[in-house]
């Protein structure tokens, strides 16, 4: 089992940064395949970033990249978003995301392909 527990979200204005955080706890960090999704009022939780730290691979959503910034400290056993130029569209429910690397290198996009889930927390951007 694992353990995510999210923070670092609130109200800010477009243009604005954030750096959200997930604490991860209870397995070896670096053998998990971790992300990021989001997910407004009225529609499906989507795919924001992911990081494999066996390869040193991440991969993002094409509404967040070059704006997103996924990242990890094993040592500590976190996660990390840094979110810059934050858009309205951007407001949402920001989920962390954890699942076992089974195939090396792999990014999942899929809600469905991940085991273990953070509460969320709120992120809202004001125009």
């Amino acid at each position: 089992q694992v353990q995510l527990v999210e923070s670092g979200g609130g109200l800010v204005q477009a243009g604005d940064s954030l750096r959200l955080s997930c604490a991860a706890s209870g397995r070896t960090f670096s053998n998990y395949a971790m992300a990021w999704f989001r997910q407004a009022p009225g529609k499906e939780r989507e795919f924001v970033a992911s990081s494999i730290w066996s390869v040193g691979s991440t991969y993002y959503a094409n509404s967040v990249k070059g704006r997103f910034t996924i990242s990890r400290d094993n040592a500590k056993s976190t996660l990390y978003l840094q979110m810059n130029s934050l858009k309205p569209e951007d407001t949402a429910v920001y989920f962390c995301a954890a699942r076992i690397e089974v195939l090396r290198g792999v990014h999942y996009t899929s809600h469905s392909d991940y085991a273990y889930w953070g509460q969320g927390t709120q992120v809202t951007v004001s125009s």
